[in-house]
């Protein structure tokens, strides 16, 4: 009989621990800590779209608690209740607010507004003022989804313009044109690369003038420095004697009364001059005829 009472004492403890685990199981996947103290608090929403029950309660971006349970208000149509399970130690000042705010994914969330001016506190169990966060969805609707409206009859409108300039014939026709003018651009630069290559030796003959240029102006660049190096004072100096002697020369040649004047400016000196040749021209022509009358030889 003990056997059989102590098999059902300790049936009954495993499913009393089993309940206890699965109690436990269930809140710790709901986020919910159960060996941690809380306090309770609440607030009415209009709409709670995308809100659950674990939904984490921040504030300043820190979770501070989690929405325990949510439930619709039937004697109060059109409103739900959410509570918040949050940490034992926060105290809410009056005042606060409880703004209902969701991501781009939908899932929403509470963010705690804390009136830190006020000087009471909420009591445990109170309700807290609601709101609703201004996110990034939010934003998108009130300022960006406005200024898309007012685009999109502008679109239309280019668009209709746009269909206008294509539908138009003219635009076909210079397209046409434009098809030729590419045409005549591909055969004229075939031409001027044919003329390119024909262009090739004359470029060649080019570059070797440049080359023989340039040793010719080497060339004059070293004659130009062979003159700088030159004794060209000397030089000058010379011309300059030699320039003076024969001016003096010619003064002497222009000059009657000089003897160098004389032989060429006296007529009488030059008729004796020309007779005297005359005359030794006769005196050699005779020894050459005569020798023995000049010149007489005696043998012994």
């Amino acid at each position: 009989m003990k056997k059989v009472f102590r098999k059902e004492v300790i049936i009954g403890l495993s499913v009393i621990a089993a309940l206890g685990i699965l109690v436990f199981g269930i809140n710790y996947l709901k986020g919910v800590n159960v060996f941690k103290a809380s306090n309770y608090y609440y607030a009415v929403y209009d709409n709670v779209e995308g809100l659950a029950v674990s939904a984490p309660v921040t504030l300043n971006g820190f979770k501070v608690g989690q929405v325990r349970d949510i439930r619709y208000e039937f004697n109060n149509p059109g409103h739900v209740s959410v509570e918040m399970s949050l940490d034992k130690a926060l105290r809410i000042p009056s005042g606060s607010k409880a703004l209902l705010g969701a991501d781009l994914l939908g899932t929403a969330s509470i963010s705690l507004q804390l009136n830190n001016e006020a000087a009471s506190v909420h009591a445990v169990g109170d309700t807290i003022e609601s709101g609703s966060a201004k996110g990034l969805m939010s934003g998108l609707t009130e300022n960006v989804i406005p200024s898309v409206e007012t685009i999109f009859p502008k679109i239309d409108s280019l668009l209709s313009g746009l269909n206008a300039i294509v539908a138009d014939p003219a635009l076909k026709a210079s397209v046409g044109r434009l098809d030729a003018i590419s045409a005549d651009l591909a055969v004229a630069s075939q031409r001027l690369a044919s003329t390119m290559n024909s262009l090739a030796p004359v470029v060649a003959d080019v570059k070797n003038i440049t080359t023989n240029v340039d040793s010719l102006t080497g060339d004059l660049a070293e004659v130009s420095h062979r003159l700088n190096q030159a004794e060209i004072d000397s030089l000058l100096a010379n011309l300059g004697t030699t320039s003076a002697n024969l001016a003096a020369l010619s003064a002497q040649l222009n000059d009657p009364e000089s003897s160098i004047g004389k032989l060429t400016r006296d007529p009488e000196l030059y008729d004796n001059i020309n007779s005297t040749v005359s005359s030794l021209d006769s005196l050699f022509v005779d020894i050459k005829r005569n020798p023995k009358r000049y010149v007489t030889i005696k043998v012994f």
